[in-house]
């Protein structure tokens, strides 16, 4: 056990945050993602929901000032009729950690192949319909 590291932050994720670097990108992902499918390392994270594992890994890893957009969201399907609600609650997370974040929204295919590059992706329970959320590591 160690001090200060959130408890639901596994051994595999808190070296994953240690080993990325300034710039690097890692998917906070829903359940239905298709993460193996999409990137070669996949942390299973399957009991934990999105707002709570997001909250833990700001907790640790700043987000990147130099970047135009410290997040990155999944924007809704044209035809879909729905309103996440979960960005809202994204969004208000990651403002107590970073002032003044900037969110994009990307096409759906377009953060597909963003999330090849990914330095990693934790595969969640999050059950919210467009629960993604891609984050950029900053500077201490």
């Amino acid at each position: 056990m160690l001090k200060k590291i959130p408890k639901i932050l596994s051994p595999e994720l808190v070296k994953v945050l240690m080993e990325m670097g300034h710039g690097d990108t890692i998917l906070l992902a829903d359940a239905n993602y298709p993460a193996h499918s999409m990137n070669n390392k996949v942390i299973r994270a399957d009991g934990l929901n999105i707002p709570e594992l997001l909250e833990a890994v700001l907790e640790l890893m700043p987000l990147d000032s130099y970047s135009e957009y410290q997040v990155k969201l999944m924007q809704v399907v044209k035809g879909d009729n729905v309103q996440p609600t979960i960005w809202e609650e994204y969004h208000n997370i990651s403002n107590k950690y970073f002032d003044d974040v900037k969110i994009e929204f990307i096409d759906r295919f377009d953060f597909y192949n963003l999330s090849k590059s990914c330095y990693a992706i934790v595969l969640t329970g999050e059950e919210a319909l467009y629960g993604n959320i891609m984050l950029t590591k900053g500077v201490l």
